[in-house]
C-alpha cells in the first residue's frame, strides 16, 4: 500500500483539452457527490486533504490529477472526477459536466481503469447506470472497472451481503469490494486492485509528467 501514499497533486483541468497527454496508466474515480468518493480517495493515498471534500457536494467541476510513483518518478495517475448528482448544482452545470465526464471516459487514450463509488444503502441510481452505458463498449473491450461500497460499516453482516449481491448484478462484468473508510474494511484490498491493475499495464515512460498550463 505504500505506493499510493506516493500520491501527489499533478493538476487540475476544467476541460477536456487541458488535461496533459500521458503515456501511463490513468484510473478515474467516479461517484454521485455524496458517495464518499474523497474520503475514499484520501484514505487509500493515507493523505487527509489530498481530494477536496467539499461542504456543499458536487461544487467542485474539475477533473483533478494526482501521480503516483516513488522517489519523483510517475508510473500511474488517479483521475478524481466531479461528483454527479447533487440536487443543489445548476441543471445546466450537471449537463456539461455529463458531457465531459461522459466524453473523458470514452476518449481518454491512457485510461486503464475505473472506480465507481456507491452507497450501498441506497445502490446504483439512474446516474450510475448511465455511467456504466457509457463505459460498458471499453469495458467490453477490457477496460478494468470496480465498484467500491462506500460506508459499508452503517450496514450489519446481512446488509452488507445483499449489497453485493445486488450490485454484482448491477455492475455488469465489474468487480464490487465494500469500503469502510471508518472502520478501514477493504481499503487493502482496493489497494491492491489498483496496483495490479498498474503491474498488468504494458511499460511506459516513467518521466514527471509536465503540468499543462494551457489558459481558456
Amino acid at each position: 500500500m505504500g505506493w499510493l501514499h506516493t500520491a501527489r497533486f499533478l493538476t487540475t483541468a476544467a476541460q477536456l483539452h487541458q488535461l496533459p497527454a500521458l503515456e501511463v496508466p490513468e484510473i478515474a474515480f467516479v461517484g454521485r457527490s455524496n458517495a464518499g468518493k474523497s474520503t475514499a480517495i484520501n484514505t487509500l493515498t493515507q493523505q487527509t486533504q489530498l481530494a477536496f471534500a467539499s461542504k456543499k457536494p458536487g461544487r467542485t467541476q474539475h477533473i483533478n490529477l494526482f501521480a503516483l510513483g516513488r522517489q519523483g518518478m510517475t508510473d500511474a495517475v488517479l483521475a478524481d472526477l466531479p461528483g454527479y448528482g447533487y440536487a443543489a448544482v445548476p441543471l445546466a452545470d450537471k449537463q456539461r459536466w455529463q458531457r465531459v465526464m461522459a466524453n473523458y471516459l470514452v476518449s481518454r487514450p491512457n485510461l486503464a481503469g475505473i472506480v465507481m463509488l456507491a452507497d450501498p444503502r441506497h445502490g446504483l441510481k439512474e446516474l450510475d447506470e448511465a455511467l456504466l452505458e457509457v463505459i460498458r463498449p471499453r469495458v467490453e473491450d477490457g477496460l478494468k472497472f470496480l465498484v467500491l461500497l462506500t460506508k459499508a460499516d452503517k450496514l450489519n453482516r446481512t446488509e452488507q451481503a445483499r449489497a453485493l449481491q445486488i450490485t454484482r448484478l448491477q455492475a455488469g462484468g465489474g468487480e464490487v469490494m465494500l469500503f469502510s473508510a471508518l472502520k478501514r474494511q477493504g481499503v487493502e484490498q482496493a489497494a491492491l486492485w489498483l496496483r495490479g491493475l498498474v503491474d498488468e499495464q504494458p511499460p511506459a515512460s516513467t518521466a514527471p509528467p509536465t503540468t499543462d498550463t494551457t489558459e481558456t
